[in-house]
């Protein structure tokens, strides 16, 4: 008998493997915690499945998602990256990666690791939702809401609630396997 599956991942090997392997499991590395930033940065307003695709391009490009490197781009390698075809060519995006490194840095100083200060907003602990369908998942919380608000506060772009919730869904902060799904009560 199949493996029954959040809807959304479809038949897409990458996103089966996806869903199966990374979506949902807490993360508390910060290192994983940035990629995944900058991925859903550069997701905004595309499918997920555009950045999967591109996911190893955009390791290669950004230098393994090394925000200390990251954070020291100049205008050579920002120039760099607009050239580059395996990753989406934003611009503003581009830029948002190089000052939300700089930003993601700053808040290590704070509270000794991104991680401590994003898992506080959950007191640490993944947040384990009952939805039946996708159809029930929301696209922000009042919580991605106020994550959003703080992170704009201390300098990111890009981190729009949707964006910040998506992220929370990606890095295991937020449970949103439907019920029916074999990774709901693995992860």
């Amino acid at each position: 008998m199949a493996k029954k599956r959040c809807s959304w991942c479809g038949d897409d090997p990458l996103y089966v493997e996806y869903h199966d392997k990374e979506w949902g499991v807490p993360v508390y590395d910060d290192a994983t915690l940035f990629e995944f930033l900058v991925l859903e940065t550069f997701q905004a307003g595309l499918s997920w499945i555009t950045i999967l695709r591109k996911r190893e391009n955009f390791r290669k490009a950004f230098d393994n998602f090394d925000y200390k490197k990251i954070a020291k781009y100049s205008e050579k390698k920002y120039e760099a990256l607009l050239q580059d075809a395996g990753i989406i060519r934003n611009k503003l995006k581009i830029k948002a990666t190089i000052s939300n490194a700089q930003a993601f840095i700053q808040i290590q100083q704070e509270y000794g690791s991104f991680s401590k200060y994003i898992w506080d907003f959950t007191d640490g602990r993944p947040l384990k939702n009952k939805f039946v369908n996708m159809g029930d998942v929301p696209a922000t919380t009042a919580l991605s809401d106020s994550i959003s608000k703080d992170l704009k506060k201390r300098g990111f772009k890009f981190v729009g609630s949707t964006v910040i919730y998506a992220h929370m869904q990606a890095t295991g902060m937020v449970n949103d396997h439907t019920i029916d799904c074999f990774r709901y009560n693995q992860v």
